[in-house]
């Protein structure tokens, strides 16, 4: 039998629940919050449905946003694109490395991350005594959630690029097809980090914990 001192609390073990929308706690059976009117939920029971919907829209996305080119250049009578790699290429053999390295990890690097430790979080609240402590994967997730928006740099480069060179036949650079779809496979993967219930991340902590979590259960009160 687990002595109960070493059993980490949760509101919900203590009969509350939290507001997903200003963070105030009240007790369970409260239907609404009183501060910001928000629909009061112990658990989201459909978060792991709209995961993993949001995310597998953002991977299908993401491969033609890979394959098709992000950027047209028409000089006079000749037309260039360039797929995100191939112009980070291009960028490097021009002797920008750094612009190059900037390129690759806003437009490869995180959104490859971020579909990787997404799934992974999705995965690891099903399985009761995971090894990574729950505290660890809150913060995980928070930085998935909070660096989501920097992979639309290259969006936005491609937009200023647009509007600023316009040289009527002399040269014209244009979005290309794989524009849109990067855009969107961004949204969409902010769309599922923001959909996760991280309450369902300390659901899966053992009910008879030993004493070496104890320290880490101590602090706030998660719900």
């Amino acid at each position: 039998m687990a002595d109960p001192d070493t059993i980490p609390k949760t509101a919900r073990s203590e009969g509350l629940v939290g507001c997903q929308s200003c963070g105030r706690v009240w007790r369970m059976g409260t239907e609404r919050c009183g501060r910001c009117g928000n629909h009061l939920k112990s658990r989201d029971t459909r978060s792991l449905s709209r995961v993993w919907a949001w995310w597998l829209a953002g991977v299908m996305l993401y491969i033609p946003a890979n394959l098709y080119p992000m950027l047209e250049t028409r000089v006079l009578f000749s037309t260039s694109s360039d797929t995100i790699i191939a112009g980070a290429v291009h960028m490097f053999h021009m002797g920008s490395a750094g612009v190059a390295f900037i390129i690759l990890l806003a437009s490869v690097g995180i959104p490859l991350a971020k579909f990787i430790t997404i799934a992974w979080l999705a995965l690891s609240v099903g399985r009761r005594g995971s090894r990574v402590n729950p505290a660890h994967r809150q913060v995980l997730h928070e930085v998935v959630d909070f660096i989501g928006r920097w992979s639309m740099i290259d969006v936005f480069v491609v937009a200023i690029t647009s509007a600023l060179v316009q040289l009527s036949f002399a040269v014209t650079i244009v979005p290309g097809p794989a524009a849109l779809s990067f855009a969107l496979s961004v949204i969409f993967t902010m769309l599922s980090a923001q959909a996760f219930d991280t309450r369902l991340i300390w659901d899966s902590i053992p009910v008879d914990a030993d004493k070496t979590q104890t320290p880490q259960a101590k602090g706030p009160v998660h719900e």
